[in-house]
């Protein structure tokens, strides 16, 4: 009888130790799997996304498409623009919106090229950080100020003293964060001078995009479309263009951007709000937006990436020309970007508004 209890106990307790053994297993592998499962989740999405946008957007020949065969054309988004445009007649407005995740697209003007301003420091970015990718750059290597790089306007380099380094990663920073002319400058002379930078511009598609002149450019030589600026910018968030940890870059440095009384306060003002924190309240209704804005007077542009509270990507890009400081310029692109807001949170091309 005494064997027999003796069995029985040691069954007992071995089954009570299995038992702790099991749970501290589960308690371990169950959310590794949990957390492996919502990877492959994220993953799948973004597999997707990416599929879905090397189908729709393309490099031909050097050239950017879109197949607008697969895209919807908003007409009703084209018309709205066009009732506010005509109201001022006398400016020169090109517009350009589109969504790979919800297959729509509007323009106006898109392919025509206009005073570039400080807009084109984002396919300037975009280069240095295919360079970066291929290793003709390192991201820490120092850059001297030379007198030939001095850029008056916008930044702080400029008051530097001459022959003092600045690593690559801050001149690219300040480039957008403050929209620093002398940091454009000293970029454009490490990639190899404007000659070089133009083949780029060629390489990666920009058939509209030139640099004919140093920053602040106040002539306007410098030129750029609206669907270079969008294209370039979803070719970046596609990967067609940089690795991952150069793209993270690229959004990184682009949220970075302070200037934002363009695109961004005009979704918040179609969104029924108005204030000078764009950025904040526009997180707080679940908009992210990274923008790059652009102003020497006779020409004001805006050019963005705008993540909605549906997870859903869209880019938009304006530029206005007219004279020199005028009001209604800037105005325009906030009222423009307002009419984006019904076409941002729809679901699909079925539920676009009516």
């Amino acid at each position: 009888m005494k064997s027999h209890l003796k069995v029985i106990t040691n069954i007992f307790l071995t089954s009570i130790s299995l038992s702790v053994f099991l749970g501290s297993v589960l308690e371990i592998v169950g959310p590794i799997y949990q957390s492996n499962k919502t990877n492959r989740e994220i993953n799948k999405i973004g597999e997707s996304r990416l599929s879905n946008g090397k189908e729709l957007l393309t490099i031909k020949s050097n050239s950017l498409f879109f197949n607008d065969n697969k895209l919807e054309r908003l007409e009703k988004l084209i018309n709205k623009w066009q009732s506010l445009i005509i109201k001022s007649p006398d400016l020169e407005v090109s517009c350009f919106f589109f969504s790979l995740d919800n297959q729509v697209y509007a323009e106006i003007k898109s392919d025509n090229k206009f005073p570039a301003a400080s807009s084109i420091k984002v396919p300037i970015l975009i280069v240095l950080l295919t360079m970066l990718d291929s290793g003709e750059i390192l991201w820490d290597e120092k850059l001297a100020l030379t007198q030939d790089t001095i850029g008056s306007g916008s930044g702080w380099m400029a008051y530097q003293e001459i022959g003092e380094e600045f690593p690559v990663f801050e001149v690219a920073t300040e480039m957008i964060r403050v929209s620093d002319n002398t940091a454009t400058n000293l970029i454009l002379k490490r990639l190899g001078g404007i000659n070089k930078v133009n083949q780029k511009f060629k390489e990666i598609g920009l058939k509209n995009t030139q640099i004919n002149n140093y920053l602040p450019d106040l002539g306007g030589t410098n030129l750029t479309s609206t669907k270079d600026l969008s294209m370039a910018m979803a070719l970046v968030d596609n990967g067609y263009l940089l690795q991952v940890n150069s793209r993270d870059i690229f959004r990184e440095i682009m949220q970075k951007s302070k200037t934002n009384t363009l695109i961004p306060s005009g979704i918040l003002r179609g969104l029924g709000k108005e204030t000078k924190d764009s950025d904040y309240h526009l997180s707080l209704k679940g908009y992210l937006v990274h923008n790059k804005t652009g102003d020497i007077g006779i020409s004001y542009s805006d050019t963005a990436l705008i993540k909605t509270p549906r997870n859903k990507n869209a880019f938009a890009s304006f530029i206005v020309k007219g004279p020199f400081n005028d009001p209604r310029s800037p105005e325009l692109i906030r009222n423009l970007s307002a009419e984006l807001v019904p076409f941002l949170v729809q679901v699909q091309k079925s539920s676009n508004p009516n």
